[in-house]
């Protein structure tokens, strides 16, 4: 039994105890604190907060309780019932609500569920808002509502067509030209939310030879569903049949979005963002942005455009607040997360999916092709095992130090700029561990550069 609290909400495996994975009496509980947070921080007239949820065996349990929850504390609730983590947070604004909650564990196993905890901008509580709703939750001294101030409880289940009617409108995506284009496309949705909405969003972009994959948002996930190759092997057989111009894969909410080529090679999730950013940037000068253990090929991009890249800490909400300090037009994490500000200010696969078609068809390349037209730079992640006794932030220290001749950052971690590469030292939060990612032009250097930083650290423990 598994229970994590962290900056990104509540998640854990579902049975077994209270208080040691996400049991109903847990799921309560933290509702409770997060209704509590949005009282007290949130002063309007909107009394109401979203639900939404992914496809997961456990998600109308999890829902039934969530929304009971909110409404014993006064709150209505407008559940919008299968919706993807973008769709959610689009609702939020466009309801003018106080909050959302989103009931989803992104790429974690089927026995996995969460509560990631939206803000009336439709943005993840920041680490002092979820700091309080941990407090509060361990506290757990709630004053629920008496029998004449219950919250009203709707359903809206339109959501999903707002949202891609909404993409249909942006400047940048251009539907003549992806139903001109002709594209058949080949799509994994891992039996969730994405077979809900992604066909629909393609056959109204114009796109009609559709071949789906998992489908059917059963829970009841075929495969590991983080979009990772290794776990993506029908796919892969399908695209290489060569009838494709283009393969989408999507993680169970829909907020990471991987690509495969024509020819059945996959595109590298690094790369879904420098692809968008590159189709932005032509017509959207401006800063870009993703986290530190993000690909070089987004900075070497951005520059040659003429602007500037800034890297932020890992985690969505650090990087949207880089986003809004720099004026970023685009940015995003390398695990496929595209956050594009003129739609709005979270991970959003289907903004992603409508502008590469777009960008494809206007430059009447094979994904392959394009490809190639970028930077070719590789990350390997490795990790170091310590003694819980051990120092880790003076270790981290350590390493910074003996480099201080090198571009270093530590805002999260240590992170250390060779001129052909680069190395990211993150402690765990959960584990004595140190995760180690580092990005060169070859494999070979890329692990070269990080068995270099491993043995330091480790000759400093001995």
């Amino acid at each position: 039994m598994t229970l994590v609290k962290s900056i990104s909400g509540f998640r854990g495996t579902i049975g077994g105890p209270a208080g040691s994975s996400l049991t109903p009496l847990d799921i309560v509980k933290f509702v409770s604190a997060y209704a509590v947070q949005r009282r007290r921080s949130y002063q309007s007239a909107s009394n109401t907060i979203i639900v939404g949820r992914d496809a997961r065996i456990s998600g109308e349990m999890v829902s039934r309780i969530v929304c009971g929850t909110l409404m014993g504390f006064g709150y209505d609730v407008i559940n919008i019932g299968l919706a993807s983590t973008p769709t959610t947070e689009l609702a939020v604004t466009m309801t003018k609500s106080c909050g959302g909650l989103i009931l989803t564990a992104s790429h974690n196993p089927r026995q996995w569920n969460a509560l990631k905890m939206l803000n009336e901008q439709g943005e993840f509580l920041n680490a002092t808002e979820a700091a309080e709703v941990v407090a509060l939750a361990e506290e757990c001294n709630f004053e629920y509502a008496d029998v004449d101030h219950l919250g009203k409880y709707t359903e809206d289940f339109s959501f999903g067509q707002k949202h891609i009617d909404f993409i249909k409108e942006l400047k940048l995506v251009d539907i003549d030209a992806i139903r001109k284009a002709n594209f058949s496309v080949a799509i994994d949705t891992v039996n969730s939310v994405g077979g809900v909405i992604l066909p629909e969003l393609l056959k109204q972009l114009g796109v009609s030879k559709i071949k789906g994959l998992f489908l059917e948002p059963t829970g009841d996930f075929q495969h590991n569903p983080e979009p990772l190759e290794v776990n993506l092997s029908v796919m892969k057989s399908e695209m290489q049949k060569g009838i494709y111009d283009i393969g989408f894969v999507v993680d169970p909410d829909v907020d990471r979005l991987a690509l495969f080529c024509e020819d059945g090679t996959m595109y590298g999730e690094e790369y879904t963002l420098v692809t968008v950013a590159d189709y932005v940037l032509q017509s959207e000068k401006g800063a870009t942005v993703s986290n530190l253990s993000s690909t070089r090929a987004l900075r070497d991009v951005t520059r040659n455009y003429g602007c500037n890249y800034f890297a932020a800490a890992v985690g969505e909400v650090n990087v949207v607040t880089k986003m809004k300090e720099t004026g970023a037009v685009i940015g995003g994490e390398g695990n496929g997360g595209v956050i594009y500000p003129k739609a709005h200010y979270g991970r959003d696969a289907l903004v992603g999916i409508a502008l590469i078609l777009t960008y494809l068809a206007k430059k009447q390349l094979k994904v392959s092709e394009l490809r190639k037209t970028y930077p070719e730079y590789v990350i390997t992640k490795n990790r170091i095992d310590l003694t819980p006794e051990i120092d880790v932030d003076a270790i981290l220290k350590s390493v910074e130090n003996a480099h201080s001749g090198e571009q270093v950052t530590n805002i999260d971690g240590v992170k250390i700029d060779f001129p052909d590469g680069w190395v990211h030292l993150r402690k765990s939060n959960t584990e004595p561990i140190i995760r180690v990612y580092s990005e060169a032009n070859t494999e070979e250097r890329a692990s070269a550069l990080a068995t270099m930083i491993i043995d330091e650290v480790y000759a400093k423990i001995k």
